[in-house]
């Protein structure tokens, strides 16, 4: 493989090579799914979720043969909609030769129209199924049984799985609960960004889907292995990258991955002999420049509670009692009523997140862009 010309990758997965760190995720994520345990990985988006299973995907491929299939459901809104995009990913994938030439698939999925295409981005072969609306749990189904049939070890990532949640029909997560835990040769990671509604899902007694999974949270990556990394790369392209310099990136977006890439891959591009706080200073504010007119969409559609409270978890940075008379005297806002109900609405949208630590803008650079403005 030739080596790419910029190592800090924003988007997909390439080599492990450019896959920083995650040693133990990876570890723990291929000893659970080998060992019969589906898997419930939780994280804010852009923390490297997608990055760690296509990681360990490529470790799985390498040790033995195996079929690994990623869908990302975000974009879905029924349960028809999700039984064809996990048909396009899986569906004429797991025939052998014979099954090929003698139109296994065909009559496998006999009375459903098979579409024969090609994948745009892959060049693979892919087969759609086309079925009436009511014919989505029966497909389903044939769908799991096709699985299920050919034998063979699969592992099946399904991100922003939260977005079950929101289809019209109401009996999604009992239906696929009924097919996955009858299914002993295919492994599943269930992935979501959104952790109250992924806990609820995993976690509640009354949900189908209940103790049903391990859990494993994705955090930060360790700083001093995310320097290792950076300042290899950086050395290749002779660019000196000091502690000190990373130490105030990796503080100012709290170890946040994508982020921290964002200004890595700039930084890696612009830089020529040694990075300064200046560099690193005139880059963040590059790249909030160029976000600035999206901020001002999202910005204008909010109420004036809205972006009180917004304004003033950018202040913080991250807001542990966001109901406190102090926080509340300190940025004039509203009661607790008001800042309640923003909160809400700010969460539902994804503008605000509810970490372990407490609030944060869920864009670090709009938390930037915020920060400067003018009370």
């Amino acid at each position: 493989m030739s080596e790419l010309n910029n190592p800090f990758l924003l988007h997909g997965y390439v080599d492990p090579i450019y896959f920083c760190d995650r040693v133990q995720e990876t570890k723990d994520l291929i000893s659970a799914l080998k060992n019969g345990r589906n898997v419930t990985l939780m994280s804010p988006r852009r923390m490297g979720k997608t990055g760690l299973i296509f990681n360990v995907f490529h470790q799985l491929q390498a040790e033995q043969d195996v079929a690994c299939f990623y869908i990302d459901i975000f974009s879905t809104k029924s349960l028809e909609s999700f039984v064809k995009t996990l048909a396009s990913a899986v569906v004429g994938k797991l025939d052998t030769p014979l099954q090929r030439a003698e139109g296994f698939v065909q009559r496998f999925f006999q009375g459903l129209r098979l579409t024969f295409t090609t994948d745009i981005f892959t060049g693979n072969p892919q087969v759609e199924l086309d079925f009436q609306p009511e014919q989505a749990e029966t497909t389903l189904e044939q769908i799991f049984a096709y699985l299920v049939q050919s034998k063979k070890e699969c592992y099946i990532a399904i991100d922003e799985f939260q977005q079950i949640l929101e289809y019209p029909e109401k009996n999604v997560e009992a239906l696929l609960r009924s097919y996955v835990q009858f299914c002993p040769n295919v492994h599943f990671i269930f992935s979501g960004s959104k952790q109250h509604l992924m806990l609820d899902i995993f976690s509640s007694a009354k949900r189908p889907f209940f103790q049903s999974t391990e859990k494993m949270n994705l955090y930060s990556i360790d700083e001093s292995a995310y320097y290792d990394f950076a300042s290899y790369w950086m050395k290749k392209k002779n660019i000196e990258l000091s502690k000190d310099i990373f130490h105030s990136l990796y503080q100012q977006f709290d170890g946040h991955t994508w982020y921290l890439q964002y200004v890595l891959n700039v930084l890696y591009s612009d830089s020529q002999s040694e990075v300064t706080k200046e560099d690193l200073r005139n880059i963040i504010c590059r790249i909030v420049q160029r976000e600035k007119e999206a901020f001002q969409v999202i910005y204008n559609q909010l109420t004036d509670n809205q972006v009180s409270l917004l304004k003033a978890i950018a202040k913080e940075g991250i807001v542990k009692a966001i109901n406190a008379s102090e926080f509340i005297k300190k940025y004039r806002l509203k009661g607790s009523s008001s800042v309640n109900k923003a909160l809400e609405y700010l969460i539902k949208n994804e503008i605000v997140y509810h970490t372990f630590e407490g609030y944060i803008v869920y864009n670090r650079f709009f938390a930037i862009w915020l920060s400067s403005l003018v009370w």
